[in-house]
């Protein structure tokens, strides 16, 4: 049976849990709502990016496996999470519902980590950089054929995994489609350094691989986001090299870098006097946090948006502070989560 949902408002989000970003996606359950799959993901790219209609009927498919495994008593069941649902979230009840307006899947995520950054309880590299991209493990994926890679680079070639493989676990978890693996893969610890993964090689069957992750592997491109928990300067910048520090007598470990370009949102909303060419290399007095090596970075993830910040800043060879005011997004919300 195909059902289409056309309110949240009695859907238990605690069970259905997945990126609320994400365009499209699809729970495959049973009749007592144990999740047999997901269907869905995407990265910065394309909202489509792994999805098509041939990776969709295999993911049917398996659906229908998995519930042939259900009426038999062979699919142990999973415990279900404490229940929550977006009339929870007091603030999306009051800004939007009782308003009579839509309620868009990304809200119910905006406004949950908004409360949490009211609570102290936010964690933005879990919450904030949700659905890490695979490819920056070296995963390239043959979409249409579900989970087989179409080639393996970086850290998934140095585990052992190559083009042909199909990964079936993940994390120590049972995978099925993108979608399952994605959620697994976002549901890693922040501080976890490898990952355990079984792929299924032809001819050879079952092969257990351990991934080593990369440094900062959590980080992706929040650019169609929108978060409002996300404080924007508007300004592109570069990392500065290490012997670009050093000529600038700065810590080849801290995060400077040199603004490339000032968006015109930043001069309309009287952001800051930031110029291309000035280099930032202090928040608040903080220049260095490893691993991070990127001033932006460092800032969205310690300034709650919308607030003040005192940059340190060099600009033509002279070092000078700038206090600048960060920008909280509020991207198709009637008012701030």
């Amino acid at each position: 049976m195909r059902a289409r949902v056309t309110t949240m408002r009695r859907v238990d989000v605690g069970l259905y849990d997945y990126d609320w970003h994400h365009s499209i996606y699809f729970f495959i359950v049973s009749p007592d709502e144990q999740i047999y799959l997901r269907y869905g993901g995407r990265d910065a790219r394309a909202a489509d990016s792994y999805l098509d209609l041939d990776s969709f009927v295999l993911a049917l498919e398996a659906g229908l496996r998995e519930h042939e495994r259900w009426v038999a008593g062979e699919l142990p069941p999973r415990p279900r999470p404490n229940p929550f649902f977006a009339t929870d979230l007091q603030r999306l009840v009051r800004q939007e519902i009782e308003r009579g307006r839509c309620v868009e899947c990304h809200m119910i995520g905006d406004y949950r980590a908004a409360e949490r950054e009211r609570a102290g309880t936010l964690d933005k590299r879990r919450e904030m950089f949700r659905s890490p991209d695979v490819r920056d493990l070296g995963l390239h994926f043959d979409v249409p054929r579900g989970l087989v890679l179409e080639r393996a680079e970086g850290a998934a070639l140095a585990a052992g995994m190559r083009a042909g493989d199909a990964i079936v676990r993940f994390a120590g978890e049972r995978v099925l489609t993108f979608g399952d693996l994605h959620y697994r893969y976002d549901g890693v610890d922040r501080a976890a350094e490898r990952v355990e993964v079984t792929v299924e090689r032809p001819e050879v069957g079952p092969v257990d691989l351990v991934l080593d992750l990369p440094p900062l592997w959590w980080v992706s491109d929040l650019g169609y986001r929108y978060w409002s928990i996300d404080p924007q300067l508007h300004v592109s910048t570069t990392p500065l090299t290490e012997a670009a520090k050093r000529e600038l007598d700065l810590d080849p470990d801290g995060f400077a870098c040199e603004v490339t370009r000032v968006h015109r949102r930043a001069s309309v909303m009287e952001l800051h006097d930031l110029e291309p060419g000035d280099v930032i290399h202090s928040v608040d007095g903080v220049a260095s946090d490893p691993p991070i090596r990127d001033c932006l970075l460092h800032l969205r993830l310690n300034v709650t948006a919308g607030e003040e910040v005192t940059l340190g800043i060099i600009r033509g060879g002279s070092r000078t502070s700038m206090t600048v005011r960060t920008h909280r997004q509020r991207f198709r919300k009637y008012g701030t989560p």
